[in-house]
């Protein structure tokens, strides 16, 4: 097979994405660790969990959500656990499977924290972007993660291959629960 090399102007989008998100990561990590005390990754948690139904979650549908491994999530959970802003609780359901909850205190600290991390996501994003680039940028990052979830394409990976599917990043994939019921809550 012959490698396609990239054009020189997908060489400069790709580059320009790569450092784009990169310096837009740390933007956020920065201002969410000098607010909060917490990355970007934790917060996201906590907003994630503040939108669902009685604040829970399982876990492996919060790990899909957040297009993560169950092991980084674990790792993340645990510490956010140990700072009271969210708590595991057995899934009522399904003796193996664990929720995650926000907490009141967590939920205290996602509203204090959200307006500075707004304002960051604006300033550092769209206000530099016209409506039309807005609905752009939807679509292209829509459309990329379509691609990379399975979308029948051959460039897409196998279904266990996706981060949520893997306990962690050197791990074998562990088959998917036939178990699992539809609903992404776990309770009543």
């Amino acid at each position: 097979m012959t490698t396609r090399w990239l054009t020189p102007e997908e060489q400069r989008a790709w580059r320009a994405y790569v450092a784009a998100s990169l310096l837009l990561e740390d933007t956020l990590d920065r201002q969410l660790q000098q607010d909060a005390g917490m990355p970007h990754l934790y917060y996201t948690i906590l907003a994630y969990l503040s939108e669902t139904p009685e604040r829970r979650l399982r876990m492996t549908d919060l790990a899909e959500k957040l297009k993560i491994t169950r092991s980084r999530l674990t790792y993340a959970v645990a510490r956010l656990e140990k700072d009271g802003h969210v708590r595991r609780e057995a899934c009522k359901w399904d003796k193996r499977g664990t929720v995650a909850a926000l907490t009141d205190e967590g939920m205290a600290v996602l509203e204090r924290t959200a307006p500075g991390h707004v304002a960051t996501v604006r300033a550092t994003l769209f206000d530099h972007l016209t409506p039309e680039q807005v609905s752009q940028l939807e679509e292209i990052c829509t459309a990329v993660e379509r691609a990379l979830q399975g979308d029948g394409s051959e460039a897409a990976p196998a279904p266990e291959g996706l981060p949520w599917l893997r306990r962690s990043s050197s791990s074998p994939p562990s088959p998917p629960s036939s178990s699992s019921p539809p609903s992404s809550s776990c309770g009543s």
